[in-house]
């Protein structure tokens, strides 16, 4: 199942301060990731500071594929998770293959006792909001199954996205760069 298309609308400003349309239309980025067929990321805009420059910026989501939030910045995209049944059948190495395409080499967190294949973390918030299909979120020790008007408040910790449902998911994601506090740092070091 194909989902619709995001339309995007940017506002700014023009030399008068009149705010204006900038932009009206479909996303200038969507990437099918090449090693997870149909995982597509719909990039909708980036900030790369705190706090974030006002300005009449080009479309900043037009530079390499990264997973994580840009350092002291921000990331907002669709991603369109396709059936577990697409890619966990390819083993490890895809999932390796997925991470060095969007990349976080690093980010990948799986071990042979993981409690799925995509573990993986960001030193982020990152809020998650289902908007077509369900999905698991997958922690070390638990689980809990999300469907469309569910938000995730993911903070910085390991985790997956288990789509059981046969059909494709599509989740909304704000990231935002975070920084460990170092008590958790450490636990996370010695894990």
């Amino acid at each position: 199942m194909s989902l619709p298309p995001i339309h995007r609308v940017v506002t700014g400003h023009d030399p008068y301060g009149k705010s204006v349309i900038a932009s009206d239309g479909p996303l200038s980025t969507i990437a099918e990731l090449r090693a997870v067929a149909g995982m597509i990321f719909h990039e909708v805009w980036e900030t790369r500071a705190t706090p974030a420059p006002v300005d009449n910026c080009r479309d900043p989501t037009s530079g390499p594929m990264v997973h994580g939030a840009p350092k002291n910045g921000t990331r907002i995209r669709f991603v369109d998770l396709p059936p577990d049944t697409v890619y966990l059948a390819q083993g490890q190495e895809k999932m390796k293959e997925l991470f060095r395409e969007v990349n976080d080499d690093k980010g990948l967190t799986t071990k042979s006792d993981s409690p799925h294949p995509m573990m993986h973390r960001t030193e982020s918030i990152d809020y998650g909001v289902v908007i077509e299909g369900e999905i698991s979120v997958v922690l070390d020790d638990s689980e809990t199954l999300l469907k469309p008007g569910s938000v995730v408040i993911q903070r910085g910790t390991n985790h997956a996205w288990a789509n059981r449902s046969g059909k494709v998911c599509r989740m909304l994601f704000v990231q935002i760069d975070g920084s460990y506090e170092p008590g958790i740092a450490a636990a996370i070091s010695r894990r």
